[in-house]
């Protein structure tokens, strides 16, 4: 009998995961494995279009990005043996990864990036290249003509490691995400939060609980139509109260909160303050 660990595509996927790199398996044409029948039609908690991760912990490779993930367990596991024997190619979570992806789909807009962004780590695809930066932010398709950004809350192949050094995300690169969603509000800024014991292990169940939990304190946030300082505090307060003893946190999954406020309009100052509020508030 084949077990997990001889499918073709898991040897490469726990190497990326060994490294930090939420993985998961694609489809042929590119496109993530459907919910499981105990997961369909939202009866987990989940979002219908898959954007979002319910409230669960499905064992199936379920919920597209947020299935992503860096647990050797899982992806070795039963259920996952079955999508891993399909599978046309392994997929990344970038914004997991602390990573961001300028997907250039064609030739001109390859031209562009190489005229108007700075050298970085370069994948070459079917058709044009992946700039891979350091950092993460929200992701937004069509920035302009043949040019997405994934990051947080995205999926992107893995097409290899690439040539080159990883540069910093450059302001040029947040400023098209920001000129998409509204052209009032400011690029968000890197900052650096006070975290306890950056880089441990989450007790709780698998490091995907804690990827999930983070994915659903953005999706909070993102979704606030009102009181955005109150929902941004609450939410802070919420992560540190599940996870701000136990070590698992680091600045990555700080910035990935701050980033979803900054795109409601608060200020890095009025991020910095809640979340040392929070703290405050919890004895941390």
């Amino acid at each position: 009998m084949t077990q997990p660990t001889d499918i073709r595509r898991v040897p490469a996927a726990l190497t990326l995961a060994a490294h930090g790199v939420p993985v998961l398996p694609l489809r042929a044409g590119k496109g993530p494995f459907g919910n499981c029948r105990s997961c369909a039609r939202n009866v987990c908690g989940g979002r219908p279009n898959m954007r979002t991760p319910g409230p669960c912990a499905c064992p199936y490779p379920c919920h597209a990005w947020a299935a992503a993930t860096t647990d050797p367990h899982t992806l070795n596991s039963p259920q996952w043996a079955t999508a891993w024997r399909t599978a046309a190619a392994v997929a990344y979570h970038p914004g997991g990864a602390g990573l961001t992806v300028v997907d250039l789909d064609d030739a001109a807009a390859i031209e562009w990036a190489r005229a108007t962004l700075p050298a970085t780590r370069t994948v070459a695809t079917t058709r044009g290249e992946h700039w891979i930066y350091q950092g993460v932010m929200q992701s937004v398709n069509a920035v302009r003509p043949g040019v997405d950004i994934k990051s947080l809350m995205a999926y992107a192949r893995w097409l290899g490691p690439g040539t080159g050094t990883t540069a910093a995300i450059p302001a040029v690169v947040r400023a098209l995400a920001v000129k998409e969603t509204s052209p009032a509000r400011r690029a968000p800024q890197a900052v650096t939060v006070p975290l306890r014991g950056q880089g441990g292990a989450c007790p709780h169940r698998t490091p995907a609980y804690l990827d999930r939990g983070i994915a659903m304190a953005v999706q909070r946030i993102t979704e606030a139509s009102s009181a955005v300082h109150a929902t941004v505090y609450r939410t802070f307060l919420a992560v540190l109260s599940t996870h701000g003893r136990c070590g698992c946190l680091t600045d990555t999954h700080a910035a990935r909160l701050f980033t979803a406020a900054q795109a409601k309009g608060e200020t890095v100052r009025h991020c910095t303050d809640a979340w040392t509020n929070a703290r405050t508030a919890l004895g941390l």
